[in-house]
């Protein structure tokens, strides 16, 4: 009797599972594209000016996006009253007239020009002026759980730190690229005073001549900064096709280094021949930003102060003067998408009178673009409403998803280091949608985002792309997209999109928000994950 019992409770919880997900199918899907692209739309048009940080462009975006989750049936997420809370920047413009970089080879000078042979970047704050030693440290990756160090035995002490980007066989996946977006921590720990990156012209998304332009764009830091330490006074992005210039006299080319990183194999360190000076000047200044905080308060008294937070980022690059024709970085797929997949999910739960147990944050985050700023101050400073008690268990961040054909099936990053992984990709399975493997790894893509400021704060989460398989047209079409659109000013309303697969995505997106707010326990890290430290020091 007991087993007849627990066989049929089991069938009963699964037929229970699928007839929540079964509630956001249904229903006319073109309308609710239309519905999901209208909200695009808003956002990216030229007269919200590329949504940058502080303007009047990103202040009626924000306004916008309050809006709407206020129509779709969520409470102020910022205070009692309020959906935006408010966070300090200082922004600093790098003035590159005034600004130089020579290379000394025997006391001989020869000088290098800005946005050709390298630029100067603003993420770090540069001195005035700067006159060092460069050494070459290969990728400049330390992983402690790995046993590998590239500095081991290398003197970096008063010398900027010139590295290629990628990491050797063995050596890979997101414990790799977590202790790499920590490179410059460890570098001015070790006593370097300053950096220089020479980007893989095989894994770059975006070519030179592009890329360079970001040397126009504002850098910020947040003014309240809680975890500042010893700072770096250089920070170069070297074009590879000139990186010999910065090679001569070693024994060492371009060519050798690439070949190597091609087969991931070790990279060489050496000491250049040749001294950087660099004179820069820039401008200080502040501004203040907005995350956008909608909440979908949770039913259950014992589980509704733990929060899911569902995120994507507001911000973009605004405008740039020195382009001809057009000069509005719209950024429709990078990321008015991602925000309009939050009023929709949203409005899901809405429509369906679903209450789920946990209480869910819609969170449109500001500064991504900075260097996740407003996702590192949110998880650092969560807010939520009403309550004073509650506590954020998860994150799905949406970034880029480019819904750009039919939706077969997703790439959820990360999807193998908590159980918030497991739960959503039950939620995808049960909503008609595969989960398929990351097709790019080389990209770091699971901390490149917003998610990665929650999972250094200790919090399990996930990103998602729409799923291709190498070889495919979908991956032409993705490659594609982001060698011609992303960070270009062709991330625009005229470019091809799958309304509908977005519209599609959605009622996933709702499906695996449904599961995370559910499930009997918080998610976790799992055990095998090396996230699962950070989770421990919290």
């Amino acid at each position: 009797m007991k087993r007849s019992f627990l066989f049929l409770s089991a069938v009963l919880c699964s037929a229970l599972a699928l007839w929540a997900a079964g509630r956001f199918d249904g229903g006319d899907l073109s309308a609710e594209a239309k519905r999901w692209w209208s909200h695009v739309e808003k956002l990216s048009t030229d007269d919200m000016a590329g949504r940058d940080v502080g303007t009047a462009g990103y202040r009626a975006a924000a306004e916008y996006v309050a809006a709407q989750f206020e129509a779709v049936g969520l409470g102020p997420g910022a205070n009692a009253t309020s959906y935006q809370q408010k966070i300090g920047f200082t922004v600093f413009r790098l003035e590159e007239p005034k600004s130089s970089l020579s290379l000394f080879t025997d006391n001989k000078a020869e000088p290098l020009t800005l946005g050709e042979h390298a630029y100067l970047s603003v993420r770090v704050a540069p001195a005035a002026k700067l006159k060092a030693p460069m050494v070459f440290a290969g990728y400049a990756t330390r992983v402690p759980q790995l046993n590998y160090d590239d500095f081991a035995g290398l003197d970096v002490r008063g010398k900027i730190v010139v590295y290629f980007t990628g990491q050797p066989a063995g050596v890979q996946g997101p414990v790799v690229s977590h202790n790499q977006s920590l490179r410059n921590q460890v570098l001015a720990q070790l006593g370097a005073v300053g950096v220089a990156v020479i980007n893989n012209p095989a894994t770059s998304d975006i070519p030179w001549a592009r890329a360079s332009q970001a040397r126009f764009n504002p850098s910020m830091t947040l003014r309240e900064n809680k975890t500042a330490g010893p700072q770096l006074k250089l920070s170069l992005v070297i074009n590879p096709a000139h990186a010999d210039k910065f090679f001569a006299g070693t024994g060492h080319t371009m060519d050798e280094i690439v070949g190597l990183a091609r087969d991931k194999k070790p990279l060489p360190k050496f000491d250049l021949k040749t001294t950087l000076e660099a004179r820069a000047a820039y401008t200080k200044t502040a501004v203040d930003s907005t995350n956008v905080i909608g909440i979908h308060w949770g039913s259950d008294p014992a589980l509704k102060n733990e929060f899911i937070v569902v995120s994507a980022h507001l911000d973009h690059l605004g405008t740039n003067p020195k382009l001809t024709g057009d000069q509005i970085y719209n950024g429709a797929m990078d990321n008015s998408s991602g925000v309009a997949s939050l009023i929709e999910a949203a409005r899901h739960f809405r429509d369906q009178g679903i209450a789920t147990k946990r209480s869910v944050a819609f969170v449109a985050l500001t500064g991504e673009e900075k260097g996740l700023l407003g996702s590192r101050w949110y998880a650092e400073n969560p807010v939520f409403g009403k309550e004073k008690r509650a506590r954020v268990v998860a994150n799905l961040n949406m970034d880029m998803y480019l819904p750009l054909f039919p939706l077969r099936a997703l790439t959820i990053l990360g999807v193998d280091e908590s159980t918030l992984g497991d739960l959503a990709k039950q939620g995808a399975e049960e909503a008609g949608v595969e989960v398929w493997p990351d097709p790019a790894p080389e990209r770091n893509s699971f901390v490149r985002s917003d998610q990665y400021s929650f999972i250094r704060n200790g919090t399990p989460a996930l990103a998602f792309k729409f799923g291709y398989k190498p070889g495919t047209p979908e991956e032409a079409t993705v490659k594609a997209w982001l060698k011609e659109r992303y960070h270009a000013v062709s991330d625009d309303l005229a470019q091809p999109v799958d309304k509908e697969a977005a519209a599609k995505y959605n009622r996933v997106l709702a499906s695996m928000i449904l599961k995370a707010a559910d499930a009997p326990a918080a998610p976790r890290w799992k055990e095998s994950s090396p996230f699962a430290a950070l989770a421990a020091k919290q």
